[in-house]
């Protein structure tokens, strides 16, 4: 029949309107005689562009129809489809989704009839209802027919949207359960002998056992048979072995109607090459002595599904308790990471970016993400003991395991990537994991997601998105350090009775476990989102506060910043989730009281131990800016002291935690091996901050007194410590100021101005408050105390000609500019210079004069009852036995030697070395004794949270400094005997080098 050109104009519009990607071939088949009563029908044009191929619809109905056994049977498939609409929809979609299924219409014409019925309970049909459904098939030809037709509504329901991705794929494992049950009785009856003698279970795992099946899929099942009461256990198992392999067979064999799927039984003990049924005994002895680590893990998703359902139980209940002891193993979690690791790699490279399960941010990585939360923390939490993914997922982020962000993401991209895989799969009914290239395969399939603007950009812009959530959740989730923390733990150490509790806290080493007890009690009670978090954070944080000398203060600690922080949602997630945050954390709480305290009056710096560069020292010039924006914020000198405070506070803080850290190391990283280069990072740290903070308050000062301009150019010059950059957490800014006049500004006006900074300047940084002091120390400047607090250039200049002693070039060693006018800094050094490194070095006078003040000092300044073996300043080999030594070879020969003029100790001691000033084994002992001694008087701050120069008396603290340094408990003699042996190398290379 001819169609007029104006209607094929109208209607080809009309297609492309609706979706037809070839509108002429659909105008073909429409004018089709087995369409002839239905193609002037707007619903069913309509029904056809709602579809996700409307072509391939359009076909698929004129097979059908054109497959109708007689008229009648045609005429009521016709009038069915215009006047039922959830027939036009259910029929129409699957028609445009699945030319499998159109084909199984095409052989099977009178199976449209299946999808008639639209009632409540057709909606999400159970293993009863798919049994009813199979009850017809008699044997393996008729099964496969039966099951493709109970494929067909469940196709429908799943692409009309009457059911989601997770009914649907339970539906599939329901479907299955009644397929192996059909198979199974079709092999009983070809065998009643054999059915006699055994009882056979057949035990689900995988996707099926998970009620979480594809389309297409291998159904994967282990075997378990036992003998009927008085038969022969090994004619039982032989038996058994007949039945569940005919059973297979059933299943897998391609017929004239195809196949349905593949059993696999390959996840039984030994795989392929172990028996295909074993007895329930059989399978224990196996697990309790060979099984590895993945068996146990696919034993998650175990689940009986057909023959004897008391032995398939008695099955699941006997190795239900190994699966969730498994994280007990040794290297359990590694184990684990290394098995995902090795599929991705097994992937051809060519398909590893379209791998929609296995590849990098594929399913696989939802999976087994979850399975391994499960695996580590379903051991003491029964609500996580789900075979199902989504259903795992779900009682993980409610037991606070999972961040709630995190597992909704993770949710939304499961279920994509699963809708996408089915999409996939229902197609040709063939097992696939790719995404394809061809761009009609993507257009249907983001169709028939949904996307029907733009579907293939639509569609690779969400599977990208959603693969990388998933690949950045996957790697947040999967290799979170605290797993293996957690998992290392014995079950009774996660959940512990309270007597049970109190004597593991003594076995740990805690001093009071009945104040630790109400700590845990306090942080872990109730049933709020906050104590699930702490009941997964606290068994391991408590092992690591017991690694450090004293446990108590360390849990004591972490009470008091979960106090502070329990209302601030991102605290307990960064602890649970970021990288090594949580066992961080705990070696900073328990390894003293300096990062405590500031971490109590800035708790929200925990944030900087969930990220490696969060404890990295900041350069000098961001340090000074952020103080410098701060002050410029505040309203007054005070606030603008405050504000800077707080920016040191913080910025102390990590420093300390960065230090606390690297010497103690972590399960992950081990301890810093150079001490050196650690001493260099912390006195670099604290000085660069007290410049920046000095910085901020002449800002201020400056600002309040005189507003943009100072009547005088005025500088801070950093010595002894501060400018060898050198400076420990308790140290003293020394400092010199000097000021120059601004011209037409008369000397006293500017004299009165340059004072009158210092004074608010010190009184300033003296007022009250709760963090490390930060004293200005000016008494190296000409004439000491009662000499001027500030001096111009001149000044300075006529001092140093006149009346300068060889102890003041001395101490000008260690002078550099750090704060205020840049350029009258540099002259200043400029000026110093030939003061420090004199020309032709020093006559023997001034040598003696050194050596004079050097033993002058030892004999007057050394604390009364200090032991001079252990000061760690003055005693015997120590900070300034090192000091002098090296300082007197830069006097000596700075002016020749151009790597001496430097004002850090350890750089001068090298650079004597490379000019052969000094032999580089005593070199070596010198820089050994000198980190050292500096190593100590930081771990007294950091324990102490005062400055001392000696050990600690007390028992824990002196303990808490071997720690610090690296002993392990109990050996603080041993400690105490290194350190007098290390002094006691440096002291005989300073008799042999300064005083001869």
């Amino acid at each position: 029949m001819s169609v007029p050109q104006g209607r094929r104009s109208s209607t080809f519009t009309r297609l492309l309107r609706h979706g037809f990607t070839d509108p002429s071939g659909a105008e073909r088949l429409l004018d089709a005689e087995a369409l002839s009563a239905v193609r002037s029908d707007p619903l069913l044009l309509d029904a056809l562009g709602a579809t996700a191929d409307p072509d391939l619809a359009l076909l698929g109905l004129v097979r059908l129809v054109e497959a109708q056994p007689d008229p009648t049977a045609r005429r009521e498939l016709l009038d069915t489809l215009i006047t039922a609409k959830p027939l036009r929809d259910r029929l129409l979609g699957v028609l445009g989704a699945s030319e499998a299924l159109a084909d199984h219409l095409a052989r099977h014409s009178g199976d449209w009839r299946a999808l008639v019925t639209y009632e409540p309970s057709d909606l999400h049909p159970g293993v009863e209802e798919f049994e009813r459904g199979l009850a017809d098939a008699t044997d393996p030809v008729s099964l496969r027919v039966s099951y493709r037709r109970c494929l067909l509504s469940l196709a429908a329901r799943d692409v009309c949207g009457t059911t989601d991705i997770v009914e649907t794929a339970a539906e599939l494992a329901d479907l299955a359960t009644a397929t192996l049950r059909a198979a199974l009785a079709m092999a009983r009856a070809a065998a009643p002998a054999d059915a006699a003698l055994c009882r056979l279970a057949v035990i689900a795992m995988g996707k099926c056992g998970g009620h979480e099946l594809n389309y297409v899929s291998d159904v994967d099942v282990i075997f378990v048979g036992e003998a009927v009461e008085g038969a022969d256990e090994g004619k039982a198992v032989q038996a058994a072995t007949r039945l569940a392999s005919h059973m297979m067979r059933i299943c897998s064999e391609t017929t004239v109607e195809g196949t349905i799927w593949p059993v696999d039984a390959n996840l039984r003990p030994e795989g392929r090459n172990g028996p295909l049924v074993r007895t329930l005994s059989s399978h224990l002895a196996y697990y309790q002595r060979w099984a590895k680590t993945w068996e146990f893990q696919a034993l998650l998703k175990a689940r009986p599904v057909a023959g004897d359902p008391e032995l398939g139980q008695a099955y699941v209940d006997a190795v239900s308790p190994m699966v969730w002891q498994v994280a007990e193993r040794e290297n359990f979690v590694p184990d684990v990471q290394k098995m995902r690791k090795r599929v991705v790699d097994n992937i051809p490279v060519g398909e590893v970016e379209r791998e929609l399960k296995l590849g990098p941010g594929g399913l696989r990585d939802v999976e087994f993400a979850v399975q391994l939360l499960q695996l580590v923390h379903g051991r003491s939490d029964a609500s996580l003991r789900s075979g199902t993914t989504l259903v795992a997922l779900a009682a993980l982020a409610d037991g606070g395991y999972v961040g709630r962000v995190d597992a909704v993401q993770l949710d939304d991209a499961y279920r994509f990537l699963r809708t996408l895989e089915h999409r996939i799969q229902l197609y040709k009914l063939r097992r696939t994991h790719l995404i394809p290239e061809d761009e009609a395969d993507l257009r249907r399939i983001g169709r028939s997601m949904g996307m029907r603007t733009e579907p293939i950009t639509d569609l690779n812009r969400a599977w990208k998105r959603h693969t990388s959530v998933v690949r950045r959740l996957h790697e947040k989730l999967f290799y979170r350090p605290l797993l293996d923390a957690v998992a290392q733990l014995a079950p009774g150490e996660i959940r512990l009775s309270t007597e049970a509790a109190r004597e593991r806290l003594v076995a740990l080493g805690y001093a009071d476990p009945g104040a630790a007890l109400r700590h845990l009690e306090a942080l872990s009670s109730g049933v709020s989102r906050k104590a699930a978090i702490q009941r997964t954070l606290l068994p391991v944080l408590l092992g690591w506060f017991a690694d450090s000398a004293d446990p108590d203060a360390g849990l004591l600690n972490f009470r008091k910043v979960s106090d502070a922080l329990g209302k601030t949602p991102w605290y307990l997630r960064l602890l649970r989730d970021e990288g090594a945050a949580a066992e961080n954390l705990a070696r900073v709480l328990s390894a003293g009281r300096l990062a405590p305290d500031l971490l109590m009056r800035a708790p929200e710096a925990v944030a900087l131990l969930g990220d490696a560069q969060g404890l990295q020292p900041r350069p000098h010039a961001q340090l000074e800016q952020e103080v410098l924006a701060a002050v410029g914020r505040a309203d007054g000198g005070e606030q603008a002291v405050v504000a800077a405070r707080g920016v040191r506070r913080r910025e102390l803080f990590r420093t300390c935690a960065a230090d606390i850290i690297a010497s103690y190391g972590t399960e992950d990283t081990p301890a810093v091996a150079d001490q050196g280069a650690l001493v260099d990072q912390v006195g670099g740290a604290v000085s660069d901050l007290t410049a920046a903070t000095l910085a901020g308050t002449l800002r201020a000062v400056v600002r309040d007194g005189w507003g943009d301009t100072l009547p005088t150019r005025f500088a801070v010059i950093a010595m002894g410590r501060f400018g060898g950059h050198e400076l420990g957490y308790g140290s003293d800014a020394d400092v010199l100021f000097v000021h120059e006049p601004r011209e037409g500004v008369p000397d006293q006006e500017a004299a009165e101005a340059a004072n009158k900074v210092v004074a608010e300047m010190r009184r300033l940084l003296a007022l009250p408050s709760a963090d490390p002091p930060l004293l200005i120390d000016a008494d190296l400047r000409p004439e000491g105390k009662s000499g001027p607090l500030v001096r111009t250039l001149k000044s300075y200049e006529a001092y140093y000609r006149r009346w300068s002693l060889v102890w003041e070039s001395q101490a000008l060693l260690r002078a550099q500019y750090v704060a205020g006018d840049e350029d009258l800094g540099g002259a200043f050094i400029e000026l110093i210079d030939p003061l420090r490194y004199p020309a032709e070095g020093l006559g023997d006078d001034a040598v003696r004069e050194i050596r004079r003040l050097k033993a002058r000092m030892e004999s007057e300044r050394l604390p009364r009852g200090a032991d001079p073996t252990l000061h760690t300043k003055l005693g015997r080999g120590g900070l300034s036995d090192v000091e002098w030594t090296v300082q007197l070879l830069q006097l000596q020969h700075g002016w020749a030697e151009p790597g001496l003029r430097t004002t850090r100790t350890r750089e001068a001691l090298a650079a004597a070395c490379a000019a052969g000033l000094i032999p580089a084994e005593d070199a070596a002992i010198l820089d050994e004794a000198w980190v050292l001694a500096t190593r100590v008087r930081n771990a007294v701050m950091l324990v102490r949270g005062r400055a001392g120069d000696t050990f600690p008396s007390d028992g824990r603290e002196l303990g808490a400094v071997g720690r610090y340094l690296g002993y392990d408990p109990g050996h603080v003699g041993d400690m105490l005997d290194d350190y007098r042996r290390t002094t006691r190398r440096a002291r005989a290379v300073v008799e042999d080098r300064f005083y001869q």
